[in-house]
């Protein structure tokens, strides 16, 4: 633990309303700015408890109920009740007492010497999924280090192609390391009234979006947060793609094109039911990476040649366990093995990339 100038403050709990908040307490003289607020339950005080031991009581005027936590003179934690008011009550006398508050973004950036387990720890607080957790816990306990040092190691000994080999293999694992807490974008588009909103709301597994008959319905971009096989993704409806003069559905249709050109995939959806369209082949020929999905597999097919795709009915949420398996294995068609260094920041994927030059 570094040596630090000056008694800091830390809220540890996210900050909002819950059950319990956590307020660390380091620096010199510690112990002291908690006891000399704090009363415990059995009326002792503060100093006569041993190192670790768990205190109930009182602090400040008005008696807030915490409980203390004393590790040394010099590291105190405080529990409180989780209200923001609470907090802040503590806070301001902790802070009259000579206290310095300060981010726990920050407060963790001094706890470790090295930068990547730095850029590990706080990214972790910020996963979404246990699967996406466990790689950046594999970072924060060395797995990047470890590669960047073999590389070093390689290009120092002159073993260029290992090194090469290497590199590749981390910048491999780039696009899944930039989105372990950044959200995978998925836009889902086609002609309207093909099933998009219904699709979105089987996927969601209530109703997110308004299913309507008329066209034009959808006329903004809404998105829902979901995990696909472990990996963050958020998903979008967007308004139906046609030729109109109506001038709000233009507005959304030109939301749409904006926020598939964004998008890491493209799901393209077909009404089953109904004959392949001009349009449809115009939407397929502008967006060949797309995943094609025939919706209404619930009604009977229409005749004649379409591209291959996923059948599934929105309606019924049949076939939708295969699609999101799908949009999986498109987002991530290699998924990193457990323990695998991964580049989880731009500037890393920079730094890896520039060893090239020396190559």
């Amino acid at each position: 633990m570094p040596d630090l100038p000056s008694l800091l403050i830390v809220q540890l709990t996210p900050l909002g309303r819950g059950a319990v908040a956590t307020l660390h307490i380091e620096g010199p003289g510690a112990a002291a700015a908690v006891a000399a607020h704090f009363t415990a339950r059995s009326g002792r005080p503060l100093a006569d408890f041993p190192a670790g031991r768990i205190v109930v009581g009182q602090f400040g005027p008005g008696g807030e109920d915490v409980v203390v936590n004393q590790h040394s003179d010099r590291v105190v934690e405080l529990h409180c009740h989780g209200g923001l008011a609470a907090v802040a009550r503590i806070e301001e006398i902790l802070l009259a007492s000579g206290c310095r508050r300060i981010s726990w973004q920050e407060w963790s950036a001094g706890q470790e010497a090295d930068p990547l387990a730095t850029a590990a720890r706080l990214a972790l607080a910020e996963a979404r999924t246990t699967r996406t957790a466990a790689i950046l816990l594999d970072q924060y306990q060395g797995a990047l280090r470890r590669a960047l040092v073999e590389i070093d190691s390689a290009l120092q000994a002159g073993a260029k192609e290992t090194a090469r080999q290497q590199i590749e293999t981390l910048l491999a694992h780039a696009a899944t390391g930039l989105h372990l807490v950044r959200p995978w974008q998925v836009a889902v588009a086609g002609r309207p009234n093909v099933g998009k909103s219904s699709l979105i709301n089987a996927i969601a597994g209530y109703q997110r979006t308004i299913v309507h008959s008329m066209p034009g319905t959808t006329r903004d971009v809404v998105g829902v947060q979901t995990a696909m096989d472990g990996w963050p993704v958020e998903i979008f409806d967007t308004a139906g793609l046609r030729e109109t003069g109506e001038k709000l559905e233009q507005t959304g249709i030109r939301l749409a094109r904006r926020k598939i050109s964004e998008a890491d995939l493209v799901i393209l959806v077909f009404d089953r039911s109904l004959p392949w369209h001009g349009q449809d082949q115009a939407l397929v020929d502008s967006h060949p990476a797309a995943l094609y999905v025939h919706n209404k597999s619930d009604l009977p097919a229409a005749p004649g040649p379409r591209p291959a795709g996923l059948e599934l009915s929105a309606m019924h949420a049949a076939g939708i366990d295969a699609l999101c398996r799908a949009i999986a294995a498109r987002l991530v068609p290699q998924p990193p093995p457990s323990g695998e260094a991964v580049p989880f920041e731009p500037q890393q994927i920079e730094q890896i990339r520039a060893y090239l030059s020396d190559l």
